[in-house]
């Protein structure tokens, strides 16, 4: 099927939109969290006398004024808000690039990466309703936009039909797996990394003294971490189990341990360690939480920076 050119680069110009409203949000996040101080406890709405002590007033129908927000509360409102129209342009971007070239839009390095950092921008959305995170948004969209740079950049490949060892259903099982794993990975490692500043704070105040007090506690972190690893770690595991069978069926061998496949491999197992060691009692705390941040270097590492060396998913040898 030929591509179609134009949609190709409506493709590319909305990327580039998505990547530069997320550095605007980024800018967002960062004011809520440098200017935002801790909450402070709600108070009951009472009328005091002279001398008296505070009795509550019952509303008779009247209508409770919410209490007016913030100026960095409204910068964080505005950060979601751009993050939001962010992941719907990249969305479409994604789009773009599958009609354009007629299959599944993963088939090199630049969409693969496209779709990771999607699916780690969709995350930190859905974690953001469940759990009062949003002034960590700063910390996670960071290395959302450096991949962003650097697939747009160092990997970007312009739209192409894939090579023949592509051309399977595989390419939409295998790949979809690991896109969504690895997207999912991003977010609990940013998290493990920040779990490692509040804990060291938290012992010695004097640590981190700017942003520690003003991270959530450990144990939010903690948890969110580990329940956002423990959903992505059988979507990667699958993925690397279809990727052995579609290796067998492609070139006759389960596992070739080429640089992809066995940092794929150090990765899984390192993560099986931190689950394992999240769900030992002696383990837990900072000792889990850098292993879940090896982890992710190691996503990062396979994702990007190997293909500065091997082109392409694989080497295909």
């Amino acid at each position: 099927m030929p591509v179609n050119d134009t949609l190709s680069t409506y493709s590319d110009w909305t990327f580039g939109a998505a990547a530069l409203i997320y550095v605007f949000a980024m800018v967002c996040y960062t004011v809520e969290q440098a200017f935002n101080r801790a909450a402070k406890k709600s108070e009951q709405s009472t009328l005091v006398g002279a001398g008296a002590p505070a009795v509550e007033q019952p509303s008779y129908g009247l209508i409770e004024q919410p209490p007016a927000r913030s100026r960095p509360e409204r910068f964080g409102r505005m950060a979601v808000a751009l993050t939001v129209l962010g992941a719907a342009l990249h969305l479409s971007a994604l789009v773009l690039r599958g009609v354009a070239t007629g299959r599944a839009p993963w088939g090199n390095m630049y969409e693969y990466g496209m779709a990771v950092t999607l699916v780690a921008v969709v995350t930190w959305l859905v974690l953001m309703r469940k759990y009062d995170v949003r002034r960590l948004g700063v910390f996670v969209l960071t290395p959302i936009v450096i991949l962003m740079f650097l697939g747009g950049t160092v990997l970007y490949t312009e739209a192409a039909p894939v090579q023949p060892a592509l051309q399977s259903y595989w390419l939409v099982i295998h790949v979809s797996a690991a896109i969504l794993s690895s997207g999912l990975f991003l977010v609990p490692g940013v998290v493990s990394l920040l779990y490692l500043v509040k804990a060291s704070h938290d012992e010695n105040p004097a640590k981190f003294t700017r942003f520690g007090p003003k991270l959530p506690d450990a144990d939010t972190l903690d948890r969110l971490a580990y329940r956002t690893t423990i959903f992505a770690f059988p979507i990667y595991t699958f993925g690397i189990i279809c990727g052995a069978i579609w290796a067998e069926a492609a070139w006759g061998r389960f596992w070739g341990w080429d640089p992809k496949e066995t940092v794929a491999f150090v990765a899984w197992v390192v993560y099986a360690g931190y689950l394992h060691s999240r769900a030992t009692a002696g383990w837990r705390g900072k000792r889990a939480a850098v292993i879940n941040s090896v982890g992710f270097a190691m996503v990062v590492f396979n994702l990007f920076f190997i293909n500065l060396v091997i082109a392409g998913l694989h080497s295909y040898a």
